[in-house]
């Protein structure tokens, strides 16, 4: 029986991303439009929608705001006892209906005619008196539906979710909407936090810095990485400013050659010109920096090129909101 149950789950699954793909055939010059009215308004979008078609539309509402695009949610409903109030003539509609028909939406569209509000219809009837209205209307028709019945929306909402994330992101786009955006109208969730974290919130400071003079024998350098547990160590001149940096990699190797330990200078086998990082740099971008070049870790200076602080990968991955940010 199980066979049976994935089998049926896999037919949905196939007929609904058949469906989204069909629908993006058929996109054209009425989603530029759509695009270009949202784009060229100082006001916000507007969703409506009505049952299956209204919940999706919160959540097309939703991803708008959220990716940079200002947007409520209207129940139509409601909006004739007195939620209209809450829209400007400024904004634009997104009303949402398969059939084009659904009577609640109709009978909104008078008033957002004489208040002259832009409308951008989506719709499986592109004939019916909502396509027929709209400034713009966007075809999310489907051929038929993944319920067996005809009847339950499953095909359409998905196709039409699918439309309006297409939309969102692209203004999110062409707005050049980024991390930092994101960032700053999430501040409460795990994503922003991860994203507006700064460097030196999780840098290790004053005696945490694995650091060893100049001069300095590799023996006495393996002590200090070892008591460090950080697998690496700063070199600094006599004035604390960085000259370079030994992994416990680079020890492997000089062990590999025989190097005599007790007479070998650390500045012999050093790397000069370590990775650094400001510490006003957020530590996702730290995070990328170890990622492309295959480091654990980077060192943060002053202006006068004295070692301020370091942050190692352990200090990022230990914190939840990174704990699954590296690939590969």
């Amino acid at each position: 029986m199980e066979k049976d149950y994935i089998n049926w789950a896999k037919e949905v699954l196939k007929e609904e991303a058949q469906a989204i793909k069909e629908s993006a055939n058929k996109l054209g010059e009425p989603f530029n439009k759509a695009v270009e009215i949202i784009l060229s308004s100082a006001g916000r979008v507007v969703v409506t929608g009505v049952g299956k078609s209204g919940i999706i539309g919160k959540k097309i509402s939703a991803t708008l705001s959220s990716t940079g695009t200002p947007s409520l949610f209207l129940h139509p409903g409601e909006a004739v006892h007195g939620d209209l109030g809450m829209v400007s003539p400024e904004d634009i509609l997104l009303a949402i209906s398969h059939s084009g028909e659904t009577e609640e939406i109709v009978r909104l569209l008078p008033f957002f005619k004489r208040q002259g509000n832009p409308i951008i219809a989506f719709t499986g009837n592109l004939r019916s008196t909502l396509g027929r209205n709209a400034d713009v209307s966007i075809d999310i028709g489907v051929k038929k539906e993944a319920c067996p019945l005809g009847l339950a929306p499953t095909s359409s909402t998905t196709v039409t979710l699918a439309m309006g994330d297409a939309l969102a992101i692209v203004l999110l786009k062409q707005k050049g909407f980024g991390k930092k955006d994101f960032a700053r109208i999430h501040p409460g969730g795990s994503l922003g936090k991860r994203l507006m974290l700064k460097v030196e919130k999780v840098m290790r400071t004053g005696a945490g810095i694995p650091k060893v003079q100049a001069g300095t024998t590799l023996k006495e350098c393996l002590k200090e990485i070892s008591s460090k547990t950080l697998g690496f160590t700063t070199v600094l001149d006599k004035k604390g400013r960085l000259m370079g940096i030994i992994t416990d990699g680079d020890l492997r190797r000089a062990l590999e050659k025989e190097i005599d330990f007790q007479s070998t200078r650390v500045e012999e086998i050093m790397t000069k010109n370590p990775l650094t990082i400001n510490k006003e740099k957020y530590a996702h971008e730290a995070l990328e920096i170890m990622e492309k070049n295959g480091v654990t870790s980077l060192i943060i200076k002053t202006k006068e090129g004295e070692v301020e602080g370091v942050v190692h990968l352990h200090d990022l991955l230990g914190r939840g909101e990174f704990r699954f940010e590296l690939h590969g």
